[in-house]
C-alpha cells in the first residue's frame, strides 16, 4: 500500500492518492472485509473538527484548523455514504463523531436522512453534551438512538482544567435531556488519566445514581501536544485497584467479541463498568470498525494514516457501487494491529480530534 500526501498542519492532512499493493487478492464478498478476515459492520462518521472543548488529550488551544467548507462533507453527502455502507457493505450500526458533532447546524437533517436512508438501523452519537438540552428532543426525533456523552470529572475546577473550558453544568443539564428524550441507554466516556484517578469512583457512583452506563478509556496517542507516553499512562489495572476499594467487581467480559469495552458488575450487579483497555487489553484481533472523515476519507484503522478520499469520488459523478468498491479496497488492506508499544510505533498525522472517536 502506498500513500502519497499533502503536507500535514496540526493532524489534517490534505487529499490523499492511494494505491493497493495487497499480494492476496480480495475475495469477491460485498462486504467490508479486510485480509486478515476481519468485517467491518460499526461505522463511525466525523462530521466536523469544530468543538466547543479544548480537552488536552485531543485538541490543542487553538483549535484544529478550519477545514475549508468546499472540503467537509455535506449532509446530504453523508446520508448517501450511511446509505451505501448499510445497502451494499453490510454495515449494521452508524455512530456520528467530532470534534463535537452539536457544532453542525443541520445535523438533525442529517440524522433524519441517514434515518430514511437506512431504517432500523442504530445511529448513536459521541457528543461533549454541551448545548444537547436544547436539542436531545430534535435529535430523537429525527431519529437518534442514543448518545455517548465524554465526560472526565465531576469537579468543576478540574473539569475547567482538563477541558480549557468551565462548561459543567452544561454538560450535566445535557444528559439529563438526552435521558428524559429516551436517548438511551446513556453511556458515560471517561478517559484514565492520572489527574482522573481519585475521582474515577465519585464518578461510577454519579452514573449509578443518574442511571448512566460508565466506560473508562484508556489514554491513547492520538493527543495533538504529542505529550502521550506509555510509563505516565493510567491503565486498566489500576484502575480497577482504585474502583475495588470502593465497590464489589466482578469481570463479566465482553458480549460482543467486537465490542471494545469489557464489563465488570458493581457490587453485584446488574449495574456494570465498563473498561476500554485499547494499550493493555488490545482488542485489535475482532476490530469491526470502519471510519469516515469530516473530509469524507475512508480510514481503516484509528491508527494508520493511510486514506481514501471518497468526497472527491462522489464529486466526480461515481456510481454507489464505484463508491463501495473504494471503501472494500480500503478495508482490505487494514493493518492487523495499532502496535501501540512496539518498536518503530509513531502516532498517527492526526489528532483524536481530527479523525473522530
Amino acid at each position: 500500500m502506498t500513500t502519497v500526501a499533502n503536507p500535514v498542519q496540526l493532524g489534517v492532512p490534505g487529499v490523499r492518492e492511494y494505491r493497493s499493493s495487497s499480494r492476496v487478492a480480495r475475495p469477491a464478498v460485498p462486504v467490508l472485509v479486510d485480509s486478515f478476515g476481519r468485517i467491518a459492520r460499526d461505522l463511525r462518521v466525523s462530521i466536523t473538527e469544530k468543538c466547543s472543548l479544548r480537552c488536552t488529550y485531543c485538541m490543542p488551544v487553538q483549535g484544529l484548523p478550519e477545514i475549508p467548507r468546499d472540503r467537509l462533507l455535506t449532509a446530504a453527502e453523508i446520508v448517501r455514504l450511511v446509505r451505501i455502507a448499510v445497502e451494499r457493505l453490510g454495515v449494521r450500526e452508524v455512530r456520528f463523531t467530532g470534534g463535537e458533532p452539536l457544532m453542525r447546524h443541520d445535523l438533525e437533517d442529517m440524522i433524519a436522512g441517514c434515518a430514511e436512508a437506512a431504517p432500523g438501523v442504530p445511529l448513536s452519537m459521541t457528543t461533549n453534551a454541551i448545548g444537547l438540552e436544547r436539542r436531545a428532543r430534535a435529535l430523537a426525533t429525527a431519529g437518534l438512538s442514543r448518545v455517548n456523552v465524554s465526560l472526565d470529572s465531576l469537579d468543576r475546577a478540574h473539569f475547567a482544567e482538563l477541558t480549557r473550558r468551565d462548561r459543567l453544568p452544561s454538560v450535566l443539564s445535557g444528559i439529563a435531556a438526552a435521558s428524559q428524550a429516551g436517548l438511551a441507554p446513556v453511556k458515560i466516556n471517561a478517559v484514565l488519566m492520572q489527574e482522573t484517578l481519585t475521582g474515577a469512583a465519585d464518578l461510577l457512583a454519579w452514573c449509578l445514581t443518574n442511571g448512566c452506563h460508565l466506560r473508562f478509556i484508556e489514554e491513547m496517542p492520538l493527543d495533538a501536544d504529542h505529550a502521550w507516553t506509555r510509563d505516565r499512562m493510567v491503565d486498566a489495572a489500576m484502575l480497577l485497584t482504585v474502583l475495588g476499594e470502593r465497590f464489589d467487581l466482578a469481570e463479566v467480559g465482553r458480549e460482543d467479541p467486537s465490542a471494545p469495552a469489557e464489563e465488570w458488575t458493581v457490587d453485584g450487579g446488574p449495574a456494570t463498568v465498563g473498561i476500554i483497555a485499547a494499550v493493555t487489553r488490545k482488542f485489535c484481533a475482532d476490530c469491526d470498525r470502519t471510519r469516515l472523515t469530516a473530509e469524507g476519507t475512508v480510514r481503516a484503522c484509528l491508527f494508520s494514516d493511510s486514506e481514501i478520499d471518497l468526497r472527491v469520488a462522489l464529486r466526480r459523478g461515481a456510481s454507489d457501487e464505484e463508491v463501495a468498491q473504494l471503501w472494500r479496497e480500503a478495508m482490505w488492506n487494514k493493518t492487523p494491529g495499532h502496535g501501540i508499544g512496539s518498536d518503530g510505533f509513531e502516532s498517527p498525522n492526526r489528532t483524536m480530534g481530527a479523525i473522530g472517536g
